[in-house]
């Protein structure tokens, strides 16, 4: 065989393998098939799911952010998306479970288990979900002074921060039917519908918030309305998907009856899952607060902004990391522990791969990253600093990720849960308010307790990782 010849197998069997993972392929069998293989089938419409995800933040922050009142407009965007890292944290949380018991049941070959499990999740997020749209609808604008936003931010920002509480409906069953089609095994259906919702965003935005034709211009409004009707049609796209029956997952009316039982085992494992998200979640909301009080308006939107860039490329990272949940989950079912074992190394090391990368690009262009999204120089130079500060921790939070979804994906959801109490709470939290108000370093000393954080929390996760009593959960 010539070199030209492998040469072009190589490349035949590289396409192939992408055209799959794009397109969904339910027939490829992760407890047995290639592990590196499955990382990617699993990773790339993983990834690029998360990376939809993170550009909603970026096109709302991008066109509010060139508005009269830029300053009260990105922090009102980002106060109120720091508050809805609850809702994100209880759907993540939710799916999370849906994801291990799915995956599970798929890899135990019992497909009808698996469909019957991700409804009942369904119906939890759905009653959770109510409670938390009415009240962040009535209780917007104490909401976003409470975060510490002024009187003129918080009266500015009211009707967005009402429109994106009301609505998180959509993002809450975004995620969690996006977890119960990984667990499945089909992570395309979840990027597919994530490009759709984004694709609507992008389009609503420009439209919604400076008027087109005979479309009125709702200014910041606009933002929210855009980014709720975007992902609402993501999500009636999922449940076509659903319910057309053509997956591995046949669903059927009677799925949706409650079972006691059922949702019984799912809380069980949810609940600690959910708790360490908000747990996670509750520190940024204190972080963004510090930021605030410390910083004012201007301190407020640098961090903000940098946040928003910072997600966009944490959230691929995650989204590739999501692999190892699957892969574990599914494996563990198949009773292959030293698959489980591999598939998490082999997650990691390409994860390591991606976020050094990402710390390189981020270092260098951060200015220029910051300029195209505010024309404060103020803003821009606070944003700077906090991006090239918290990037510095990005290598760690990539081997983090990979580990708490490995303990997620074997349902082994209390310890990631422990990990991230002490971790924020006990460490990130004191040592945030230490160095910004007792030494006097404001905003700064925000910035410099993320990384040093996020890497005690990964090395902690490390030692737990090696324990193995991940291993030996049962769902």
């Amino acid at each position: 065989m010539t070199e030209t010849t492998v040469e072009k197998n190589l490349f035949s069997r590289i396409y192939t393998t992408l055209k799959q993972a794009i397109k969904g392929d339910e027939s490829f069998d992760y407890t047995s098939g290639s592990i590196k293989k499955g990382v990617i089938l699993l990773a790339i419409p993983m990834v690029l799911e998360m990376l939809m995800e993170s550009v909603f933040a970026l096109v709302d922050l991008y066109f509010v952010g060139h508005l009269e009142q830029s300053s009260y407009a990105i922090q009102a965007v980002g106060l109120t998306e720091s508050v809805i890292t609850i809702v994100y944290s209880i759907a993540i949380g939710i799916s999370m479970a849906a994801t291990a018991v799915v995956a599970r049941r798929i890899g135990e070959k019992d497909p009808v288990a698996a469909a019957k499990a991700g409804m009942q999740a369904i119906i939890i997020a759905f009653v959770i979900n109510t409670i938390i749209s009415i009240l962040g609808f009535i209780y917007a604008k104490d909401i976003l002074l409470f975060m510490g936003a002024s009187v003129d931010a918080a009266e500015y920002g009211l009707n967005f921060t009402r429109i994106m509480m009301g609505g998180s409906l959509c993002i809450m069953l975004l995620f969690l039917i996006n977890g119960i089609f990984r667990g499945a095994g089909n992570a395309a259906i979840a990027m597919k519908s994530l490009w759709l919702a984004n694709i609507c965003n992008i389009i609503l935005c420009p439209i919604l918030i400076n008027g087109f034709g005979p479309i009125p211009a709702f200014g910041l409004m606009g933002a929210a309305m855009a980014t709720t009707i975007g992902r609402s049609i993501g999500v009636f796209y999922q449940l076509y998907h659903l319910f057309n029956g053509r997956g591995v997952l046949k669903i059927i009316p009677s799925y949706f009856i409650p079972n006691l039982e059922q949702i019984k085992a799912l809380v069980k494992i949810a609940a600690p899952g959910v708790l360490q998200f908000v747990i996670a979640s509750c520190s940024w909301i204190f972080l963004a607060q510090l930021v605030a009080t410390t910083g004012g308006d201007h301190g407020s939107a640098g961090y903000q902004t940098a946040l928003r860039i910072m997600m966009f490329f944490i959230l691929p990272a995650w989204g590739l990391s999501n692999a190892a949940a699957t892969l574990v989950g599914q494996n563990l079912g198949a009773k292959k522990v030293e698959r489980a074992e591999k598939s998490v190394f082999t997650t990691a090391k390409y994860n390591v791969i991606f976020m050094a990368t990402i710390t390189v690009i981020t270092l260098v262009f951060s200015s220029s990253l910051i300029s195209f999204f505010t024309n404060d120089l103020i803003i821009q130079k606070i944003a700077v600093e906090a991006l090239q500060t918290m990037c510095l921790g990005y290598v760690f939070y990539g081997i983090g990720m990979v580990l708490i979804n490995t303990f997620n994906g074997a349902g082994d959801t209390w310890t990631p849960t422990m990990i991230n109490f002490f971790g924020f709470w006990l460490f990130q939290i004191p040592l945030a308010y230490l160095l910004s108000k007792y030494y006097k370093m404001g905003p700064t000393g925000v910035f410099i307790a993320i990384p040093i954080a996020e890497t005690a929390i990964t090395l902690a996760s490390i030692v737990l990782y090696k324990r193995g009593k991940w291993k030996r959960i049962e769902v």
